[in-house]
């Protein structure tokens, strides 16, 4: 990458339960008016906005910015299944970049309902098809919800290949609610066991219980980027700038492949690392901390072996090692992650990047990583979407 595009602001909300929050284009005003507060900016000064959503009519994010301000700026909706966020980041990142605009903001919000994730388009062919035969074949089960059966069969694959124990997955979850009681953003504070987790009420036997999988969650984040001429122009701050981005879609092994782990997109989170690793000039060793997707604890270490934080198979001894949290190699999700901090579709992507933002500023408060450097964020969408991307301390 060669121009600079710095993070001049970042702003989220407390994530709530479906019912307990206001209106989607309330909260994505409150993520943008924060993100402009905390840049020192003017809405006036924004020149592109990309808005992330899953769950909405077209032109949903034009609602929540005309709260904001009617400036006649193009306004761009952006719908990446759960990698939305980061997708919208990507775009306003690319834009400065390109020096396309010098100052773009990406907000994503999300107003969800209870229970289990499903579409709102029943009188057509699903974006999923293509993976849904796949799973029937591979797993079965027609009766358990589609992203348990997708998820949690990856984990299945997972333990039916490396012998990974259940009560490894429920290490991942407890861990999760140990750093979320230190985030007064997090939807869900109270600390649970191994224990608690093993405990929970099976969601399909012997693979999933109810407690390693996140929450549906309503919620708002955004984060503003800039030049570094517009930045130094302005006296804002640099001190944050991201050094690699990549957007990565589906590969051929993805299906072709009859392995779990790939159906969910492993191949795809291996493509972005790579490609975001080689554009920041850093491996996986020379990250500090990281806010990965862990919609699902089966998840979070299946992702571990996909950015190369070990090899494949490998996961189970980096959680058993604790290289995942504080005093380990790496720190992944602070700030409680999907499980804990919960997963309003359109606003993760924009809050995993407020959370590292704050953790290279130094300003994370309980949850600060010591003396973080180089932050890692990734995203994941079924259908399918994965983002990375690397942010370095300037």
């Amino acid at each position: 990458m060669t121009n600079k595009v710095f993070v001049a602001g970042v702003g989220m909300i407390q994530f709530k339960k479906p019912g307990a929050s206001e209106p989607y284009d309330v909260m994505g005003e409150q993520a943008i008016r924060a993100a402009l507060a905390d840049a020192g900016l003017d809405f006036s000064d924004i020149q592109q906005a990309y808005a992330g959503y899953v769950y909405g009519d077209s032109t949903c994010g034009q609602k929540a910015v005309y709260r904001v301000g009617m400036t006649g700026i193009p306004v761009l909706n952006v719908n990446n299944n759960c990698a939305t966020g980061s997708s919208a980041l990507y775009l306003a990142r690319q834009a400065v970049q390109s020096g396309a605009v010098d100052c773009a903001l990406a907000f994503g919000f999300e107003q969800m309902n209870p229970g289990a994730l499903k579409s709102r388009w029943d009188d057509r062919a699903p974006a999923l098809e293509r993976a849904a035969k796949v799973v029937d074949e591979l797993v079965g089960h027609p009766e358990i919800p589609s992203a348990i059966r997708q998820f949690a069969g990856a984990g299945r694959a997972h333990m039916q290949k490396y012998g990974t124990k259940l009560e490894t997955f429920a290490k991942v979850r407890a861990k999760a609610s140990r750093h979320a009681a230190n985030n007064p953003l997090a939807v869900f504070r109270n600390v649970v066991t191994t224990e608690d987790v093993m405990n929970a009420p099976m969601l399909w036997d012997g693979v999933i219980t109810r407690l390693m999988a996140c929450p549906p969650t309503c919620g708002g984040a955004a984060a503003i980027v800039v030049s570094e001429e517009f930045a130094r122009k302005r006296g804002l701050r640099t001190d944050v700038f991201i050094a690699g981005q990549s957007l990565a879609t589906d590969l051929p092994s993805t299906y072709d492949a009859k392995d779990m782990i790939r159906v969910v997109g492993f191949d795809m989170t291996a493509l972005a690392a790579k490609q975001a690793y080689e554009q920041a000039g850093v491996g996986p060793k020379d990250v500090d901390v990281i806010e990965l997707h862990d919609c699902f604890a089966q998840n979070e270490l299946i992702t571990y072996e996909g950015l190369g934080l070990c090899g494949e198979g490998e996961g189970e001894k980096l959680v058993n090692d604790g290289d995942n949290t504080y005093g380990g190699r790496w720190v992944t999700n602070p700030s409680g992650g999907l499980l804990s901090k919960g997963h309003p579709l359109g606003a993760t992507g924009l809050a995993q990047c407020y959370e590292l933002t704050h953790q290279l500023r130094g300003t994370a408060d309980q949850r600060q990583v010591a003396n973080a450097k180089v932050a890692l964020q990734h995203n994941l969408g079924l259908g399918g979407a994965g983002v990375v991307t690397i942010y370095k301390r300037a």
